[in-house]
């Protein structure tokens, strides 16, 4: 089974910058694709970012020029780097990878962004 483990959330203020990081148990060898989701309180879980493997990144207006999502490979994670956060971006964010024909997701890691 593959674990998929968030960490980098927290409480920021307005303007601060945040990198999320997924360390995935195995290989990213054989990941078709990527992506970065959040939800917030009474609200559907919505992607902010997703990328295919050879492919470009994809990302909704709300956080376009502001998140990218990246992976190193050689340690297995998945990053979303997070600029000039909104307080409208507080959400819990959860990785989810597509690795050979599978969805794997992360339990979650909570960002706050309050003054």
């Amino acid at each position: 089974q593959v674990q998929l483990v968030e960490s980098g959330g927290g409480l920021v203020q307005p303007g601060a910058s945040l990198r999320l990081s997924c360390t995935v148990s195995r290989s990213l060898f054989g990941l078709i694709a990527m992506a970065w989701y959040l939800q917030s309180p009474g609200k559907e879980c919505e992607m902010v970012a997703v990328r295919a493997s050879g492919g470009g990144a994809i990302y909704p207006d709300s956080v376009k020029c502001r998140f990218t999502i990246s992976r190193d490979n050689t340690k297995n994670i998945v990053y979303l780097q997070m600029n000039n956060l909104k307080p409208e971006d507080t959400a819990v964010y959860y990785c989810n990878i597509n690795l050979y024909g599978e969805h794997f997701w992360g339990q979650g890691t909570k960002v706050t962004v309050s003054s």
